[in-house]
C-alpha cells in the first residue's frame, strides 16, 4: 500500500496499524522514520512547555525536567506526549490523575536528591 508520503497529512501513530518494515518495500523504513519523525515534530512544543512548567514549579533544570517526564511516562505507562499534554493542562487548572501526581513527585524528589548527591561525591573525589 502507497502512502503520499510528502503532503504533510500523517496520521497520528495511535490511528494505523503496528507494521514492520515490508521486504518488498525498500523504502519503508525511511517511510517509518520520517512518520515518527513528524510525530515527533508536532509534539515538540507540548513536551517543551511541559519541561518549562516542571523548570519554575520545581526549579529543575531542563535536563532535570527532562529526566523526570521521562521517569513519570516509564512508571505510568503513558506515553510521553500525552504526559506532557496532562502536566500543561495541570497548568491550567485542570487536576492530574492521582496515579501520575504521586509518580511526578517521586520523579521530582529523585532528581532532585541526585542532583544534591553529585557535589557531595565530586567534593568527596
Amino acid at each position: 500500500m502507497d502512502r503520499p508520503v510528502l503532503d504533510g497529512s500523517v496520521p497520528d501513530h495511535d490511528e494505523f496499524p503496528s507494521q514492520g518494515p515490508d521486504a518488498t518495500d525498500p523504502d519503508a523504513d525511511l517511510r517509518l522514520e520520517l512518520d515518527q519523525l513528524r510525530r515527533a515534530m508536532r509534539s515538540r512544543g507540548t513536551i517543551d512547555l511541559a519541561r518549562g512548567i516542571l523548570m519554575a514549579a520545581f526549579g529543575l533544570s531542563q535536563d532535570d525536567a527532562w529526566k523526570v517526564l521521562v521517569a513519570t511516562s516509564q512508571h505510568t505507562n503513558t506515553k510521553l506526549r500525552s504526559l506532557a499534554e496532562q502536566v500543561v493542562d495541570s497548568a491550567g487548572g485542570t487536576p492530574l490523575p492521582e496515579s501520575v501526581r504521586k509518580r511526578l513527585s517521586a520523579a521530582v524528589a529523585e532528581t532532585n536528591a541526585a542532583a544534591d548527591a553529585q557535589p557531595q561525591a565530586q567534593a568527596q573525589a
